[in-house]
């Protein structure tokens, strides 16, 4: 592989860092006010355009089911003959790294409490029932729906790079069969391109803000300290280290080995917590959880259950909104970390891989810990309501883990495993946005060093000043209403598949076995 040089994309990186740095200035002057502004905009989009992400992500995931049995799904990213990049091992870990992150750590803990304290659909309070539905809820935020919305621009984007060799990475190419070369080399193309990374790089600063607090709570608790900024700043340091050090190995020796290990940690913890927790309990439950997600699955997938007028309570309708939004304004940077990994694979093996190996992860990770936060809440071992009300998710989330026997060495643990897996989550987040920034070509080679070592500082800085002024919450806002836009994008690579496959007959020329094409002047290609 040639080294890279450092050639970076200046027409979208800089107007791209402008915009961010002009809309961080208000949110830390008049912090209330615009929070106060963004609330009440997104507000209105899920009073009168809630369904149209509900729709979104049904459309998504039968599109998806649309490209794995038909004949699109044979259709080989890279040459007919051409062996992936990755073995299945290594790369079903990169996706499920990828795939669910650390956020599974805090839905599959605490998701169950808020919902059981004021259930919807006339549930009784902390009822059995309640907790059921509450932890079902959980795994039906990592359901097909949000599998499919993260993965549905794969295809276009890995036909382009593999098949139609692009040597660039960018969003806008998959708009050059639809509008034409006009307007992906002008204006369009880069409003397209800088709208993109406006939306990743704000949602990558937010998600490592977003998830400092966990281990910092878990930290705090190890310590028997008062959680700080000091401390979210120390625990934000290892993680920027951690992230850009395996960033920096690029691929194969960092993301791919990380992820790996991830798996491994994650397995061990899972099956301590179900020997050391409240075993009967965890198997009992899943099977309720089950059921209820089973008997409620039609009104979470049309999402029907209104919140019960109590004050306070958790509100099932607006979060799967906002669900769904923040779900596409991460859907494009899936995509295309998922067509950089798939060289080599077939379109059915990506969309499968991606809407069952995560899947599947989320699911028992949802039935192990939500499994051990409802039962020694059940049994009274750990008061995580009142904890839960006085003093956050966080501290719930710290006293539930540290319940199981051998409680501190299960939080050095659980905090090392969260740790990891956002440093694989957002390692892949700057590979992928160093690669669309970089105008190497991107078939032949992988992102500059230093460009990722550039995009791993910029969004650690962004995340630790956001961090330290409260900006965090109007820049969560802010990646969900940015999911609007990308929405409209999302569905225009799911047309560019189809509409590149068809003119190329990939779907004849590109698969296991193709027949050699013959060219109008007789000569084989």
């Amino acid at each position: 592989m040639n080294k890279p040089s450092l050639t970076i994309n200046h027409r979208i990186t800089w107007p791209a860092l402008l915009i961010l740095v002009i809309y961080c200035i208000p949110m830390v002057v008049w912090q209330e006010e615009s929070l106060g502004v963004l609330n009440a905009i997104f507000a209105v989009i899920v009073d009168y355009g809630g369904n149209f992400y509900v729709w979104f992500s049904i459309l998504m995931t039968l599109a998806s089911l649309y490209f794995i049995c038909t004949k699109y799904g044979s259709v080989v990213l890279g040459a007919p003959d051409s062996k992936p990049r990755f073995g299945w091992g290594a790369y079903l870990s990169i996706i499920v790294a990828m795939g669910i992150g650390s956020t599974i750590m805090r839905t599959g803990v605490i998701t169950w409490a808020p919902i059981a304290q004021a259930p919807p659909l006339g549930l009784e309070p902390l009822t059995e029932s309640a907790l059921a539905f509450g932890n079902a809820y959980g795994m039906y935020l990592w359901s097909f729906q949000t599998f499919a919305i993260f993965s549905m621009g794969a295809p276009a984007i890995g036909y382009l790079l593999y098949v139609r060799r692009t040597p660039v990475l960018r969003m806008s190419e998959i708009y050059r069969c639809i509008f034409g070369n006009r307007f992906v080399d002008g204006a369009g193309g880069i409003v397209v391109d800088i709208l993109f990374l406006v939306a990743i790089v704000a949602g990558a600063a937010t998600f490592l803000g977003l998830g400092t607090p966990i281990v910092t709570a878990i930290v705090a608790k190890i310590l028997g300290v008062e959680s700080s900024f000091a401390l979210t700043f120390c625990v934000t340091l290892v993680w920027i280290v951690l992230f850009t050090a395996s960033v920096m190995l690029g691929l194969e020796k960092g993301i791919k080995v990380l992820s790996s290990v991830n798996m491994y940690v994650a397995a061990m913890l899972g099956v301590f917590i179900i020997i050391a927790g409240p075993t009967t309990f965890i198997f009992g439950f899943f099977f309720d959880t089950l059921a209820s997600l089973a008997s409620n699955f039609h009104a979470f997938v049309i999402n029907t259950p209104e919140p019960p007028g109590v004050e306070g309570a958790f509100d099932v309708q607006r979060y799967t909104i906002f669900w769904w939004a923040y779900g596409a304004t991460w859907s494009l940077l899936h995509s295309i970390f998922a067509a950089k990994i798939s060289e080599g694979r077939t379109i059915r093996q990506l969309l499968l891989s991606y809407l069952l190996a995560p899947l599947a992860l989320a699911w028992i990770a949802t039935a192990i810990l939500g499994g051990l936060g409802a039962g020694v809440f059940s049994d009274g071992s750990v008061p995580v309501m009142e904890i839960l009300n006085d003093k956050g998710q966080m501290a719930a989330i710290a006293e539930i883990v540290g319940s199981v026997t051998g409680g501190l060495l299960t939080l050095v643990v659980f905090s090392i495993l969260t740790m990891t897996f956002f440093a694989t989550t957002l390692d892949s987040t700057t590979f992928s946005v160093s690669a669309y920034t970089d105008t190497n070509d991107m078939h032949k080679q992988d992102p500059s060093g230093s460009i990722r070592l550039m995009w791993s500082l910029i969004i650690s800085v962004i995340a630790l000043v956001l961090m330290k002024v409260g900006g965090l919450a109007p820049l969560e806002v802010t990646s969900g209403l940015l999911g609007l836009p990308i929405v409209f994008i999302q569905l225009s690579a799911v047309y560019a598949a189809k509409k590149m496959m068809d003119e190329d007959e990939a779907w004849k020329y590109n698969v296991r076995g193709a027949p050699t094409r013959v060219t109008s002047s007789g000569s084989a290609e």
